[in-house]
């Protein structure tokens, strides 16, 4: 059988240029499955991958270089078509459209025996530990991890592979008070239009935006947010209060930086919760003698689950993808993708198109 050759952005070192490289696709064998490529998501987790570490705050920082293998092709935000697979795998179509969920973990340890792969003590995410989707196929090492989306378009939908179930599943943390309650939300890039669109699907009763770029504010209003706040706005608390018109019970916080986590704190009234999702970083003080005198929970959300995807393209198959603007650019501009996002240029998504 005629191996086709593929083309791989890959990194090659932290901070450095992804280096393209050109060979034949792999064959897949036992219950591997090899996708061809057609949309590829790059997220800012991407960015954080490229700069090689956390910003852990106070001069702290969390390094990849003893967690990743280099040279990586990026990408965990992937979709395409079943191009071939291994004589293993069982109930593959050739042609499906699918997601490839990234989220792979051991099977073997305890986050994953309940179903938390995401949160594997020995993961084997694809973009992060494996090649991802920077390239004309990507390997998924079983069929369990596709992800059929019948006719939805696989460029729009492969931010559904994180953006998607990583604000999902850190909006399904709230619980039912969802849909009596509005959320406050911290940012509005990537994740924040998707969480404004999933949180519809979720019955939600709304979200009030916090964002310090116009152009972000500007898009969330038109994604439905119930208003959009700048905060360096004087009397920032006040006025989020204001617009959110009853006691604060929901804060996410998509930034992740010791400002936004602070705030967030402050904001909550008695048995609110703070679900942190974003990686930016930092560090934030906290007064202790307020967490249990006003019952908040404060509760970390990384990504999802695989369940969560399969949730979360089920009701897009009945709603539809959130719209945001999607920035559709061919694979050859991923290292300008990157770029890009680092310097808070993109409004939405990119996409990366073999």
């Amino acid at each position: 059988m005629n191996r086709p050759s593929m083309r791989c952005y890959q990194l090659t070192a932290f901070g450095h240029n992804l280096a393209e490289t050109t060979h034949l696709a792999p064959e897949p064998v036992g219950t591997e499955v090899l996708v061809r490529v057609r949309g590829a998501g790059v997220c800012h987790t991407d960015v954080h991958l490229w700069e090689g570490h956390y910003d852990l705050g106070s001069g702290r920082t969390l390094s990849f270089a003893d967690r990743v293998k280099l040279p990586l092709t990026p990408g965990h935000e992937t979709a395409g078509e079943v191009f071939r697979a291994g004589p293993e795998a069982q109930g593959v179509t050739i042609g499906a459209k699918v997601l490839a969920c990234s989220w792979i973990g051991c099977r073997e340890c305890e986050a994953c025996l309940a179903g938390d792969e995401q949160l594997c003590v020995k993961p084997r995410f694809l973009g992060v530990n494996c090649n991802g989707g920077y390239a004309d196929f990507v390997m998924v090492p079983h069929p369990r991890y596709l992800v059929d989306i019948g006719d939805l378009d696989p460029v729009t939908a492969a931010p559904l592979v994180c953006s998607g179930i990583t604000t999902y599943a850190a909006l399904k943390k709230f619980g039912p008070s969802l849909q009596r309650s509005p959320v406050v939300i911290f940012g509005a890039g990537g994740l924040g239009l998707m969480s404004l669109g999933v949180l519809k699907m979720m019955k939600g009763r709304g979200a009030v935006m916090v964002e310090l770029d116009a152009r972000k504010r500007e898009e969330a209003l038109k994604a439905g947010a119930l208003a959009v706040i700048d905060p360096k706005a004087p009397n920032v608390a006040q006025q989020i209060r204001a617009a959110v018109g009853q006691p604060i019970r929901h804060v996410l916080d998509l930034v992740g930086a010791g400002e936004t986590a602070a705030l967030g704190i402050e904001l909550l009234d008695k048995g609110g919760k703070l679900v942190i999702v974003g990686l930016i970083g930092g560090d934030m003080n906290l007064s202790v003698p307020m967490v249990p005198m006003k019952s908040i929970t404060i509760q970390g959300s990384y990504v999802g689950s695989p369940s969560d995807l399969r949730e979360l393209v089920d009701l897009v198959k009945v709603h539809g993808i959130p719209s945001m603007p999607l920035d559709r650019r061919p694979l050859a501009a991923a290292a300008g993708a990157l770029d890009d996002l680092r310097h808070g240029k993109v409004v939405g998504r990119i996409v990366l198109v073999p």
